[in-house]
């Protein structure tokens, strides 16, 4: 059944899904497990375990990143296979997790963070999205790259560019042509910086991927501009939205947010449960290699398939009360909630899954550490604002009062 067949309820790029998402995933889910939406040239995925096989079997590929990603970041890790992927996340990953991340990195996220709250802390209201979180991860991954602070504005700038290219599902022309020449600008900025880091190299993230070899192989200076260019999305946009996500419920959730601020562990809780819940991407697009038969319907190879990141770790067939916001939830493992061995599908699973997750749960960690010591009673200034967004999904802005702590 095609998109212009059914009613806009089952249509995700109707106006009524920006509004409220969740009734058509449950209908998708239950009724459309496989659904081709004609608008996105797309077949849909909804289930959990539907969304969990298309990102763990071989079967499934990024090809279909030549033509999402490729032209606004370059060819990424994304869209390797086989060896050539593991040596590149081999070379990648070192950085983003251990000593590494706690010895070097973590002064420059407690810093970043606490300079954005000293712009506010004594006012009582901010809006926490334009004040804070789509700041807060751009400047730490500038600071860690070794780059100007000065040029905190050029990446804020760049980053929303390419996000407004990856979320362009309707194919606007003019949001196209900003993307390119985003990828155009930001590889004249970085490759001058690069060859310089290869030669002499300094204690920062970019001499670190400079200099990172693998029986003798090394990322070029493309290999490296295009993983910075992900770096901006792939870190950017997960910690940005999932901390407003996280801040908005619980605050909708006050014996919640009591919770957290009373014991800080739950943190870790709270940012797990809103990737399960409220992930700030919806979406990851996969493409199979060979025809692929699911519910009855054939999917041919090489078609685009649009895994459901958000309808499935709502489903409950995996989840109880899958529609609830709860930090104390049994049936989603914590422990493994920011490795490749998570039960929700925010990160992604299996080969591809997020190599800067751990980074997100130590900028979501600090900074909500900061934000909680800085600010008590928490509450929105008016009505809670509304959540948007197909591709990605939380509030653009988040007016909030608080009283200085």
């Amino acid at each position: 059944m095609s998109a212009s067949e059914t009613p806009e309820l089952l249509d995700i790029l109707s106006p009524a899904f920006d509004a409220d998402p969740n009734p058509t995933y449950a209908l998708l889910r239950d009724e459309h497990p496989v659904f081709y939406h004609e608008g996105m040239q797309s077949y849909i995925l909804s289930r959990y375990e539907d969304v969990e096989n298309a990102f763990k079997d071989k079967g499934f590929t990024s090809e279909n990143y030549s033509w999402q990603l490729e032209p606004v970041h370059g060819r990424t890790i994304l869209q390797m296979e086989g060896r050539e992927h593991s040596v590149h996340r081999n070379l990648i990953t070192p950085a983003f997790r251990g000593s590494e991340l706690t010895s070097k990195f973590v002064p420059v996220i407690e810093k970043n963070s606490a300079e954005l709250i000293d712009g506010f802390r004594l006012a009582g209201r901010v809006d926490l999205v334009d004040q804070y979180t789509i700041r807060f991860p751009i400047n730490v991954i500038v600071d860690m790259l070794g780059l100007s602070k000065a040029d905190h504005a050029r990446f804020q700038k760049w980053y929303h560019s390419i996000m407004a290219f990856l979320s362009n599902l309707t194919g606007d022309e003019a949001v196209m042509a900003q993307g390119v020449e985003t990828k155009d600008e930001l590889e004249a900025y970085l490759l001058p910086i690069i060859a310089d880091r290869r030669a002499n190299p300094a204690d920062d993230l970019l001499s670190t991927l400079v200099t990172a070899a693998i029986d003798g192989e090394q990322m070029s200076d493309l290999d490296i501009k295009a993983f910075v260019s992900l770096l901006l999305v792939a870190g950017g946009e997960t910690t940005d939205k999932a901390m407003s996500n996280m801040f908005f419920q619980l605050i909708s959730n006050p014996d919640q947010m009591a919770a957290v601020r009373a014991d800080r562990s739950l943190i870790a809780n709270a940012f797990a449960e809103t990737l399960r819940h409220s992930p700030p991407v919806q979406m990851i697009m996969r493409q199979p290699s060979a025809d692929v038969e699911m519910h009855g319907t054939v999917i041919p190879a090489g078609s685009t398939v649009t895994a459901l990141i958000a309808a499935a770790n709502r489903d409950p067939r995996k989840y109880s009360d899958p529609d609830g916001f709860d930090i104390f939830r049994s049936d989603l493992d914590i422990d493994k909630a920011f490795s490749g061995a998570a039960n929700h599908t925010a990160f992604c699973l299996g080969r591809h899954f997020c190599v800067g997750a751990m980074l997100s749960k130590t900028e979501v960690e600090i900074g909500t550490n900061q934000l909680l010591d800085a600010m008590r009673d928490i509450a929105f200034d008016g009505p809670a604002p509304p959540r948007s967004g197909v591709f990605t999904r939380a509030p653009k802005s988040m007016p909030l009062t608080f009283t200085p702590a």
